[in-house]
Parts: C-alpha cells; structure tokens; sequence
C-alpha cells in the first residue's frame, strides 16, 4: 500500500482517523473491553517465546466471540511459512504481522494486501532496504538486542516519520497513556500499535489502561491526512 504525504494530519472531510491497534491479547475478556473501546485491529502473538503467546487453538476461540468489523492480526516470528498459513486459515486472520528477521523473498509468499512488516530501526542507513518489500505497511518497533517487540521501549520517531513520506506507517514501541499524544504529533502515523503499555502484567490487560489510551487517541481527533488510508481493513 502506497500513500503520498501530508502536510497536516488534523481532521478534514474524507480523512481517515488514526488507527489503533490492541496487541498480545490471550484473553476474550481483553479483547472485548478493546473492541468495545473503539480498537480497530487486535492482535494475536504466534511466537511460543514471547511472554503473550496464544495458541493457535485459543485464539480461534476468542476470534470467535468477537463483534464483526475488528481486524484479526497474527504476529509471527521467523515461523515456517506453511504453519502461518495453517493458522491464518484456521484462526480466519485478517492480516499478518511478520515481526522478526524475514526476507522479501518470504514476505512474497503472502499476498501483498495481507502482509504488516515489522522493522526496528537504529539509524537512516536502515530505510534504504524497506523499499524491496511488498506489503501493505511497515511497522516500526524499538530495538533491543535479541527481542522481537514488547519491550516496553520506544521506538525511533524521528525514523519512524520520515517513512510516512512512502509507506502505510504503523508506530509501536512503548506507546501508553502518557506519550500517546506526543507520539501521534510528532510522527503522525497512519495507525498505532499497542501493547505492553495497556497490560497489568505480560499477556495480562489493563482494561482502564485500554479504555484510557483509546479514549484519548479518538477525543484527539487526530487523522492520518490522507484519503482512504485504512491500515486496517479494505474498501
């Protein structure tokens, strides 16, 4: 998905609001209070390392209790390309969210539409090669030596902005009720990405840190500038 820029992301007739979504949910619980609060996208973590991993078997659960209109998102890691595929079709994810170490050629054997890729960047050197990859949008996430998301660290926002000027940007890294506002300013992304700062404990969500964080972005006000930019569901 390509989008040209903005110079202003303040409301206009037509504009898309921010997206925001909700991930490492494990729970029906969690994911209803999200979805009731205005999330547009919840997200499911595949890879068994991460202290939110669900099982492909309880997410298929969940996925089943939610309200229509929510877009299901699988997070993998480095996964075989044949057990991604297994799950998005058992589950009836939405959209994939390939956050490790893949390649274009891997991302290839998705449909484009389908695919969020995850980056964690540390300097400019590292914007040359998102242009090989053909997907939908670009995720940027904190980097931490070893870690694949939910660290609770930010990511770079000056990195993260200058993508918005060629791609469908999701911001993620750290987000929580406290920097939601500058984050949102200062990058205005296409979508945010939340998760360790809207939980009491790994896996575990906060549902008045949710309903706090949502409630904010949309009081705000605050659109992605462009026409028919949805990061999260087609037209």
């Amino acid at each position: 998905m390509r989008v040209k820029s903005s110079e202003s992301f303040w409301a206009s007739e037509g504009e898309t609001m921010t997206g925001i979504k909700i991930c490492g949910i494990t729970d029906l619980d969690d994911a209803l209070v999200a979805a009731e609060a205005g999330a547009d996208a919840l997200g499911f973590i595949f890879y068994p390392k991460s202290l939110r991993y669900v099982s492909p078997e309880r997410a298929k659960e969940i996925i089943a209790g939610l309200p229509s209109g929510i877009a299901k998102v699988g997070v993998f890691v480095n996964d075989e390309p044949e057990r991604v595929a297994k799950i998005t079709e058992s589950c009836g994810l939405d959209l994939l969210q390939l956050h490790g170490d893949e390649t274009p050629e891997y991302c290839r054997l998705f449909p484009a539409p389908m695919v969020i890729k995850a980056f964690s960047l540390r300097t400019a050197g590292d914007l040359g090669r998102l242009a090989d990859y053909p997907v939908r949008a670009i995720l940027v996430d904190a980097f931490v030596p070893g870690l694949y998301g939910g660290t609770g660290k930010m990511s770079n926002w000056e990195l993260a902005k200058s993508l918005k000027q060629t791609c469908a940007l999701i911001l993620s890294g750290g987000l929580n009720s406290e920097n939601i506002q500058d984050a949102i300013v200062s990058v205005s992304p296409h979508a945010v990405d939340i998760n360790s700062g809207v939980e009491s404990s790994p896996g575990r969500k906060d549902h008045e840190k949710i309903r706090r964080i949502i409630e904010i972005i949309r009081r705000g006000g605050w659109r992605t500038g462009e026409k028919g930019t949805d990061i999260f569901h087609d037209h």
